[in-house]
């Protein structure tokens, strides 16, 4: 619609235009889910973003969590099973980090109940009782709360959230979890030009990974001190990338390697990146197979590492926007998959 807008009124204006040339998406792979959680208890949009906690002394026993923007905030196994619901009316993206000790794995998720002001709702995923535990609310300021992610910088574990705005605001708030409630408070605040959502930080490196939803992939330095100006790495321009971009994942490997996985959401495939530099090396698409096939992703998430005999090499989460007739899941499948159906 909004290219048919803009053509009329050059038309209207007098002026000659030729329409673009439609890009072609580049070659993409089909791959297959093997596991789906079971479906989010509401309709109409529901199922956004997924995390993962990754048990280290039981790999098979490890968690996702993942948000129903309508109604909670779950926790699922690995075989896709709910174990429990947190009531929640407005949480869009998740994140979390296990911070050890006493604080345990963190869970971070955008609240946009009120859609003017954001706020930052935190758990703690109690991994022995499989349940999340509610820690407290930060005010982050105004604006609708969109994406989020979280960051312990390497040098002295201190913790951020970044939470990005649907207007393209992204806000670093600097975690303090020591007293008896968490607070937060907003250290810095950068900004894309229109809608965005989806990010990452690599805890490695400390670059913010952020998609802006109609224009492609940005990074940032995360470190509080540092310049607020982006860097383009990747275009939503129909080929790697057909908008929208959504969620955007991590699998590193080494000092700074592995790779960066971006959902394009409108053609429903996601494109792969390597790192350190984010050079672009293949597309997937989740096709159907014994599971139906995946539409419309917004959430993704990935982690390398064993998780027990059905996902050996690390897991691959995606949110499923059409789980027809049913309502909206998450996917699963082994991150080796991936990496063959792409020859990495």
């Amino acid at each position: 619609m909004r290219a048919v807008f803009v053509l009329g009124t050059l038309l209207l204006a007098g002026c000659a235009s030729t329409p673009q040339p439609v890009m072609s998406p580049l070659p993409t792979a089909p791959v297959t889910a093997s596991v789906e959680t079971d479906p989010v208890g509401t309709a109409d949009d529901a199922a956004d973003d997924p995390a993962i906690w990754r048990n280290a002394a039981d790999p098979a026993a490890s968690l996702v969590v993942a948000t129903d923007k309508q109604a909670a905030i779950h926790v699922y196994d690995l075989k896709g099973k709910r174990l429990h619901s947190a009531p929640s009316p407005r949480l869009n993206n998740v994140d979390l980090h296990d911070m050890g000790g006493t604080t345990g794995v963190l869970v971070a998720a955008s609240d946009r109940q009120d859609i003017a002001n954001a706020k930052m709702a935190l758990f703690r995923l109690d991994t022995t009782a499989r349940q999340l535990v509610p820690i407290g609310s930060i005010a982050v300021g105004t604006g609708e709360a969109y994406g989020m992610c979280l960051w312990q910088r390497a040098s002295d574990k201190a913790l951020f959230g970044f939470l990005v705005l649907k207007d393209g605001r992204i806000d670093q708030v600097a975690l303090d979890l020591s007293g008896p409630v968490p607070t937060g408070k907003v250290v810095r605040s950068m900004k894309l030009a229109t809608q965005s959502e989806g990010c990452v930080v690599d805890d490695r490196t400390g670059i913010l990974y952020v998609t802006e939803e109609d224009v492609g992939l940005w990074k940032f330095d995360a470190a509080p001190d540092a310049p607020v100006t982006a860097t383009a790495l990747a275009k939503a321009d129909g080929k790697e990338i057909v908008m929208d971009a959504e969620g955007v994942a991590l699998a590193p490997e080494g000092a700074d390697g592995g790779y960066l996985l971006v959902s394009s959401q409108g053609d429903n495939a996601y494109a792969v990146y390597r790192l350190p530099a984010v050079t672009y090396v293949g597309r997937f698409r989740i096709g159907d197979g014994a599971l139906d096939g995946v539409q419309e992703t917004d959430g993704i998430e990935l982690m390398p590492g064993d998780f027990g005999p059905a996902f050996p090499d690390g897991l691959f989460v995606a949110q499923d926007g059409d789980n027809r007739p049913q309502t909206q899941n998450f996917k699963y499948l082994g991150w080796a998959e991936i990496r063959k159906a792409l020859g990495l």
